[in-house]
């Protein structure tokens, strides 16, 4: 009698005593991930292993990384220059008043990565 796994074209190998079954994750392809990505790589390790480690198996994590990464980015890249615009941070401002430029565009960016991880990273 065949097994589930034999059925599927499965193959053992006896390893001593026991029979371990060939177990191959398919190759994946070699993308680069942001920093978005690796954040939400982290929660879905720590919160949601078992989808983390389907995605993993299937060879298609990295994908799904460099997925979430690309419309995190873009989404962090129109709120940054939307409340930029909203609040006159402009290169005028960064001319005069070079202090309160860096702490308006701090803030800017705080609130937009903020943003970004509500509805991207950590859902």
């Amino acid at each position: 009698m065949k097994s589930i796994y034999e059925e599927a074209c499965g193959t053992y190998t006896r390893q001593g005593d026991y029979e371990l079954p060939d177990l191959k994750v398919p190759p994946e392809s070699e993308v680069e991930i942001g920093v978005w990505g690796q954040r939400y790589r982290r929660y879905l390790k720590q919160h949601h292993r078992i989808r983390y480690y389907n995605l993993l198996t299937a060879g298609t994590l990295n994908e799904h990384l460099a997925e979430i990464n690309q419309q995190a980015e873009r989404m962090f890249q129109s709120l940054v220059s939307a409340l930029s615009e909203q609040e006159n941070v402009t290169e005028k401002l960064k001319a005069s008043a070079p202090i309160q430029w860096v702490q308006k565009t701090n803030s800017i960016r705080n609130r937009a990565a903020e943003i970004v991880n509500n509805e991207w990273i950590y859902i």
